[in-house]
């Protein structure tokens, strides 16, 4: 059973969120501020966390800053319709993916699961290797681990899941509408720019190849590509 922590002053709203996913077979427990939220993120005992935007005491997008200074948890952000400065902040501060408020239960649970099905590995084809190697990168997907050059990688769910696509198909351009598939879970929506976001953070975070050049490259109209030296 996976746990979700729901952070969210909305008490009825997160009591109607908390009753749907318990039906769903999900173990929810909440939090009404951002303080003991990110207390309850960092201490170890949930798979996901969901983060609502706007909250007393601490707002979502500084519980988010805090609980990413010590966890990669995954966690889906809550934002209010429309406002693409939140989503984009959230995203560039390491959230994996959003959910524009008002949401159906539904949606938020269909959300969930894309998420932890991908922090799991469990509908990525892992082909039964133990490793990826492109050049100076390395990764494990079944210990959701990587490296650049030896150095590990600090990577959140999103990254990794968006990265080993890129890396299973090194060389080769792989468009926004199968990254959105493969590493989020879902199709990409029109104006989504979640896949530009994530990929903008993960250039930072990779080496640069023997040229200079980062090692991923936009190619014009047709997607991302890892470069295979």
């Amino acid at each position: 059973m996976s746990k979700v922590l729901l952070i969210d002053d909305d008490v009825e709203l997160v009591g109607m969120f908390q009753e749907y996913l318990e039906q769903e077979g999900f173990e929810v427990k909440t939090a009404h501020d951002g303080e003991a939220g990110a207390a309850a993120a960092l201490s170890g005992l949930y798979a996901i966390a969901v983060l609502d935007v706007m909250m007393p005491r601490m707002n979502g997008l500084e519980t988010l800053r805090r609980i990413r200074a010590h966890s990669q948890l995954p966690i889906l952000m809550l934002t209010a319709r429309g406002d693409d400065t939140d989503r984009i902040v959230g995203l560039e501060l390491g959230a994996d993916d959003y959910v524009a408020k008002p949401c159906t239960p539904r949606e938020l649970t269909a959300r969930i699961r894309a998420i932890l099905r991908r922090t799991l590995g469990v509908a990525m084809d892992t082909g039964g290797a133990v490793q990826l190697v492109v050049g100076n990168l390395t990764m494990w997907p079944e210990q959701r681990r990587a490296t650049w050059a030896g150095a590990a990688l600090e990577l959140t769910s999103t990254e990794f899941n968006l990265l080993e696509v890129l890396a299973r198909n090194a060389g080769k351009p792989v468009s926004k509408n199968v990254l959105s598939e493969q590493g989020l879970g879902r199709p990409m929506a029109r104006f989504d720019r979640n896949i530009d976001v994530h990929l903008s953070s993960l250039r930072h975070k990779l080496g640069t190849i023997a040229d200079g050049r980062s090692c991923l490259q936009t190619v014009y109209r047709l997607g991302y590509q890892l470069i295979k030296e």
